[in-house]
């Protein structure tokens, strides 16, 4: 869902209504749990979380004029989706979420590589979010994003 955002805040706004509180409640949570040093941004249309050139002046690899990405959120036309990058390069990482995902009442785990897709706003497991957001610092992604391109 193309948005067409200038900003986080214009992001918000045009949100489709059903998916506003859910993304507001994500961007919330991130916000508060995320390590120290990664900043919000808008990229790729979504509401982003990044290393800043500031720590990590190469960027993304696959165009360096950008940041680092770490996590996304978005409101897509079907689902929300939290991409955590994280998740998808540490096997160990991915086990865990796995793992604590099915001891919650929810709904089967719907994920690609890096993407979760909650189609429910109702069963989104918010303090699972909260704590996979605080598992990896800046340092932690920089290192295991460096060793992935190796």
């Amino acid at each position: 869902m193309d948005l067409n955002a200038s900003s986080v805040e214009d992001y918000i706004s045009k949100v489709p209504e059903d998916k506003r509180s859910a993304i507001i409640r994500l961007r919330e949570i991130i916000r508060q749990n995320i390590p120290q040093g990664f900043t919000e941004t808008l990229n790729y249309g979504m509401i982003g979380y990044v290393v800043p050139h500031s720590i990590y002046p190469g960027g993304y690899h696959v165009d360096p004029k950008l940041p680092l990405p770490f996590i996304n959120i978005a409101a897509q036309k079907n689902f929300i989706a939290l991409y955590h990058h994280g998740v998808y390069a540490n096997p160990d990482l991915l086990q865990w979420f796995k793992n604590e995902y099915t001891k919650l009442p929810l709904n089967k785990l719907d994920m690609g590589k890096s993407c979760i897709r909650f189609k429910n706003t109702e069963k989104i497991p918010f303090e699972l979010v909260e704590t996979l957001v605080s598992k990896m610092s800046v340092q932690d992604w920089i290192d295991l994003y460096e060793s992935q391109l190796r």
